[in-house]
């Protein structure tokens, strides 16, 4: 294994890009994914969820309830290299009731991809995720997709763009045509055109039109003769001379997205998109601890967090894959670090590098990359790890409160210790969040949305070879009491007592009006809403 000098990490370092895509469901987030893999060679052919007769399926949906719905419930890590940099991309789950993925993916990153459905405009998933985007201030691109398609006027998007997500738009390029007649690009950033379907549109293949430095086609060309010719140079022109300013500055701060146009599902736009972003989007940047120092991701130390874990993505094997985001030092196989929740030393002889299911071991890694380390139980997610005597913990990973749960029993008797273990395993992923009776063994699930009950019930019967019996016990408000204040007489049926998973205590009350009244008759009792 070779050992990298610090001219050769910091060259390393320099080329990752590691970016999240968000977006609404359905918007097309996981095509536009699919196919950035096909540009960076990382599969030869884009198949995409909802091609079910086929049997083919997207990339980065590998588990199969997301095969069979056609929709991403947990976040994929791809790695691929283009263009001298080394691309690591998140793929995020879009259905709201798998946001606490998406947000604790969204602390592993960079920089961010959203993209927005051209006929529907910002949707309500849409303006979460960008809110804590914004929120840690990271740099944010726009591809407006579905450009195949009739929809909204683009100049009605980006204003809808600017004024629901309070965030500068700069459009890198505009649509020449839409759905049908879709023509093209007229590339502002790179002063050309780019044509749709050169060889249907009668262009003899002729990919890109240079423009004169007004902006125009120079001479005689077929694009000329469009009737929309004039009506697309009158909008570019509006938008260079009353539209925002192209600052690097601005973009890296968050304060201005590069709006790009283009079609995923026919790959129009991407390439240019691709190339464009890898450009701009941020290198590492430090990491902050929660003592608030800032960890240069040059910094010759290793160190990383738990970001995500996630069990079985390989069912043959059940195996259980803890993703750590590196943020200093170089990782080498067969290193001993600290876990720093317990001060205890790990060897790390086990790790991999992703390709959605596929994966290899990977003997080296820098800051930026994102890794799987074999897991057996030592992990939880938000651990930091580090090399020598950092003696650091990162900042801590948001956590949702769950507003829905429900009594778990093992419809089998028989077969408690695989009901234990696939319990056990769900929870730790995050993916749900388990609770017992504060006197009994009785199981309470927690849940953002009910579809993550729907994929707990899935995955307990098909990778865990358990079938559950789930009572609903309705929407709760859950409130941590601490341990010296709690008097157990202060439980009811309508303020139920249970234990989180570390013993600690909680009440889960029937609804708000039941928790004002437990805080108007116990006013010196302190409740929290998150441990």
């Amino acid at each position: 294994m070779t050992e990298l000098n610090t001219k050769q990490i910091k060259h390393e370092v320099d080329s990752r890009r590691t970016f999240a895509i968000i977006s609404h469901p359905d918007a097309g987030k996981t095509t536009i994914t699919e196919q950035l893999l096909l540009f960076g060679g990382a599969i030869r052919q884009a198949g995409t969820v909802k091609a079910k007769k086929s049997g083919k399926f997207a990339k980065s949906d590998w588990m199969d309830i997301e095969k069979q719905r056609g929709i991403s419930v947990t976040s994929s890590v791809m790695q691929f290299d283009y263009d001298g940099k080394r691309i690591n991309i998140l793929d995020t789950p879009g259905h709201e009731d798998f946001s606490e993925d998406t947000y604790r993916t969204l602390m592993a990153v960079d920089s961010a991809v959203m993209v927005i459905d051209s006929g529907k405009g910002i949707e309500e998933q849409t303006k979460k995720l960008f809110k804590v985007c914004r929120m840690r201030g990271i740099p944010i691109f726009t591809f407006i997709n579905k450009l195949d398609r009739d929809g909204r006027e683009p100049l009605e998007l980006v204003a809808e763009l600017e004024e629901v997500l309070g965030i500068d738009a700069y459009p890198m390029n505009w649509p020449f045509g839409m759905g049908k007649n879709l023509l093209g690009l007229y590339d502002i950033f790179n002063n050309r055109i780019e044509i749709h379907r050169p060889e249907v549109n009668g262009l003899n293949g002729e990919k890109f039109v240079s423009l004169n430095e007004d902006g125009e086609i120079e001479g005689d060309h077929p694009l000329k003769h469009s009737n929309i010719y004039d009506q697309v140079l009158e909008e570019a022109l509006l938008l260079k001379e009353a539209g925002n300013d192209f600052s690097e500055k601005a973009i890296k701060d968050g304060q201005l997205t590069p709006v790009f146009f283009g079609s995923a599902l026919t790959n129009f736009g991407v390439q240019t998109f691709l190339e464009t972003f890898l450009n701009f989007a941020p290198s590492p940047s430090e990491h902050i601890t929660r003592s608030g120092e800032e960890i240069s991701p040059y910094n010759e130390e290793f160190s990383g967090f738990i970001f995500k874990i996630q069990a079985n993505m390989n069912p043959a094997h059940r195996d259980r894959i803890a993703f750590l985001r590196i943020c200093s030092g170089v990782f080498d196989r067969g290193m001993d670090v600290t876990l720093s929740r317990t001060g205890k030393k790990i060897r790390l002889s086990n790790s991999t590098q992703f390709m959605a299911e596929d994966r290899e071991q990977v003997t080296q890694a820098v800051a930026g990359d994102i890794i799987g380390l074999y897991d057996t139980g030592n992990f939880q997610i938000g651990d930091t790890i580090y090399q020598g005597k950092m003696g650091i913990s990162y900042e801590r990973l948001p956590q949702f409160t769950p507003e829905l749960f429900m009594k778990v029993d093992p419809k089998n008797v028989m077969k408690q210790k695989s009901f234990h273990k696939g319990i056990n395993q769900l929870v730790q992923e995050g993916a749900i969040q388990l609770y017992k009776g504060y006197h009994t063994e009785d199981y309470i699930i927690g849940a953002v949305g009910q579809l993550q009950f729907e994929v707990f019930e899935y995955r307990m019967r098909h990778e865990y070879n358990s079938e559950v019996i789930m009572t609903p016990i309705g929407s709760r408000v859950a409130r941590w009491v601490k341990p010296e204040e709690l008097d157990e007489n202060m439980a009811s049926n309508r303020n139920l007592l249970v234990k989180d998973r570390f013993d600690n205590p909680l009440f889960l009350f029937e609804n708000q009006f039941a928790l004002r009244w437990f805080q108007d008759k116990y006013p010196d009792i302190e409740l929290d809403s998150l441990l």
